[in-house]
């Protein structure tokens, strides 16, 4: 088994382009096609998750975040980032990271926040925009059948809970082949007119590649007229966040002690208490200030997240409590998620929960 079958798996789960603009995932350090020997899973890696890592016989770290965020432009040593690669390199340790995929995932990050506190009747906090793409071609209408279902088989025509969803209209065509070119019907140099039927469908942008061979293998044209736009529409199950709701309201302060429990924190830093129960709540893992206003629009009665700072706490103007109970915390699950998906997979060598907590705040 090499890495590229277990990162092609990763990415069914959190594609590589769900990630933001800003991140850097994938494959950070290694050779796609080295040998897997295990796999140790980790919130963060560090210099002791290498060591961890030789000492467990795995090659491949398959981390949440990424140990490469901005350029490097030297490796000596000087910084415990060019530490973890000088020596992920020197034990042929390969190092993979999702991040920001995984948090854009239906089943990603939040979900498995919701997951753990109980949450029912789930739903995307921000579902994401550019993620949705439109192919739109012209076919003879001969052939317009066996094409829509060839594009369908590519991944195309998917709607939320709606599959082999596309739009027809027929209309005559005109062209006319230079000295050059082989036409499929008519002849060089004179002009054609055809019954033609265009198609429209909708597709993700990750199955776009798939599209485009799709198209150019079962289209019958030696030259396939196409157009491909991006659709502001929003992808309903691919996003930040996640919404959902207890199945019993709760009274603030038990909330508060029950997330305290449940999410395994020292400390929950909160807004002023607004004495009414605990139903709907919105959560997101990791730094989610940016989200307040979200969660808010959404009607959430608690917003559960990270790294707010002292100003952000004075957005939930009375309308929603808003707990951080700390980056590490919020995110601590997320490990044991990817463990439980890649031991589905794969039973050919050992997937490892890494042991060593990364969190770098301590409480007193």
């Amino acid at each position: 088994m090499k890495i590229r079958e277990v990162t092609q798996y990763i990415e069914e789960l959190a594609p590589l382009n769900y990630a933001e603009d800003f991140d850097n995932v994938g494959l950070l350090v290694g050779n796609y096609d080295t040998e897997v020997s295990g796999v140790l899973v980790t919130l963060d890696t560090l210099e002791e998750t290498v060591a961890e890592a030789i000492a467990n016989h795995c090659n491949l770290i398959v981390s949440f975040h990424p140990i490469i965020f901005t350029g490097l432009k030297k490796l000596n040593g000087n910084s415990y980032v060019e530490r973890v690669v000088l020596k992920a390199i020197k034990n042929d340790i390969a190092i993979y990271a999702t991040h920001t995929a995984l948090d854009n995932s239906k089943n990603g990050v939040s979900a498995k926040i919701a997951e753990v506190l109980g949450l029912k009747n789930t739903k995307i906090l921000i579902p994401k925009k550019g993620i949705i793409k439109k192919l739109t071609t012209v076919v003879p209408t001969a052939n317009a059948v066996s094409l829509r279902n060839s594009l369908f088989e590519a991944g195309g025509g998917a709607i939320g809970n709606y599959v082999h969803c596309s739009f027809s209209t027929k209309g005559e065509s005109t062209f006319q082949g230079t000295e050059n070119s082989n036409p499929v019907l008519g002849e060089k140099k004179v002009l054609q007119i055809e019954n033609e039927t265009k198609i429209s469908i909708l597709f993700e942008r990750k199955n776009e590649s798939k599209i485009l061979t799709s198209l150019q293998e079962t289209h019958p044209y030696e030259e396939v007229a196409y157009e491909i736009v991006t659709k502001e529409n929003v992808h309903q199950d691919i996003g930040m966040g996640m919404l959902g709701e207890f199945t019993e309201p709760m009274e603030e302060k038990d909330f508060l002690n029950y997330l305290k429990k449940t999410m395994q924190t020292a400390c929950i830093r909160h807004s002023e208490l607004l004495h009414k129960k605990i139903k709907k709540v919105a959560v997101l893992g990791g730094a989610g200030s940016f989200a307040i206003s979200d969660a808010k629009r959404a009607g959430a009665d608690a917003y559960v997240s990270a790294d707010f700072k002292y100003h952000e706490f004075f957005k939930a103007e009375k309308d929603i409590l808003l707990a951080d109970i700390g980056h590490y915390e919020s995110e601590q699950f997320t490990k044991n998620l990817l463990v439980d998906y890649l031991t589905k997979k794969f039973s050919n060598f050992a997937i490892i929960l890494s042991q060593k907590s990364t969190n770098p705040i301590y409480y007193i």
